[in-house]
């Protein structure tokens, strides 16, 4: 495609053609996408999308995207990023932190902690953002978004805002309404605990840190747990059980760390990614009988079914 960049609305709102996407994965695999935009404003996202209902193409949203898997022939249409939707409020008579859809959240964790608040501890460890962990009700260290979720505001592609809350989201391991939507998260507030010493919140925070450095792979590219756990199973030890730590499909690696982590040893396509996926799910189904479901999205199209 032939195409040159549009200025949209704020001298930062740009609208790219033909943008590599690897450069915003964790992963670092994918192919380009048709267009890309980095909102940072309201008056952006108004103006993307005004000029998106006039075009005849899909809308895609990405946050961080530590938990995604794109193509190698990258997306159709119109990426979306929220990366740069970031402020954050305290609210001190409440204990709510509010935060934009692409603050981090190990920022919102440690600022938690530092104020003797619980409730953010187990995000201190996740590469992802607000945006992402609300959708997909992010967790870790048996904590989750939807314990702490007072409310979050969404905008819909016709430019209506609505104020949805934990219940309105129907939360679930990990997964909400929102999961396939094409609502952005533009901001959640989170309902805190407080009464306790900053000592003792910023010491289990930082245990947990400790924690998932020392038991998965975080030195080399990866999207995290790549499998929700089939309760009462972990996933990755079903998968350890098997033998697979170490198996590789190209240059993408069931991590010798973590069983539940593939990673990119350095020259992986998405499509080497999804067969070792899909070659995994195969092996435990078969000495399991049990699927695997991926916790990573997967966008666009692959040769692997």
């Amino acid at each position: 495609m032939n195409a040159s960049p549009i200025l949209l609305a704020s001298p930062n709102c740009w609208l790219q053609p033909n943008v590599a996407l690897s450069n915003f994965t964790s992963y670092r695999v994918g192919g380009e996408a048709q267009w890309y935009v980095e909102p940072r404003s309201s008056d952006d996202l108004s103006a993307i999308f005004e000029w998106w209902q006039t075009q005849d193409i899909s809308l895609t949203l990405l946050g961080a995207g530590s938990n995604l898997l794109i193509s190698d022939r990258g997306l159709p249409g119109l990426v979306l990023s929220t990366r740069y939707l970031r402020h954050s409020s305290i609210d001190f008579e409440t204990a709510q932190i509010t935060a934009g859809a692409g603050e981090p959240l190990p920022k919102l964790a440690w600022r938690a902690a530092k104020r003797g608040w619980r409730g953010l501890e187990w995000a201190v460890g996740i590469p992802g953002t607000v945006g992402g962990a609300v959708v997909m009700n992010a967790g870790a260290h048996k904590g989750c978004v939807a314990d702490s979720l007072l409310k979050a505001v969404v905008l819909s592609p016709d430019g209506r805002i609505e104020t949805l809350t934990a219940e309105d989201l129907k939360y679930s391991y990990r997964t909400s309404a929102l999961q396939g939507d094409r609502r952005l998260v533009l901001e959640a507030t989170f309902q805190l605990q407080p009464g306790f010493t900053q000592q003792e919140v910023m010491a289990d925070t930082t245990h947990n840190l400790h924690h998932r450095k020392n038991t998965q792979p975080y030195d080399r590219p990866s999207c995290g747990s790549v499998f929700r756990n089939p309760k009462p199973y972990a996933a990755g030890w079903l998968i350890e059980q098997l033998g697979l730590k170490g198996y590789a499909i190209g240059d993408a690696e069931v991590s010798q760390r973590h069983a539940n982590f593939i990673i990119n040893r350095g020259q992986a396509k998405a499509e080497d990614i999804l067969g070792l996926i899909r070659y995994v799910q195969e092996q435990v189904n078969h000495h399991w009988s049990l699927l695997l479901e991926p916790e990573v999205k997967i966008l666009g199209k692959f040769e692997v079914v």
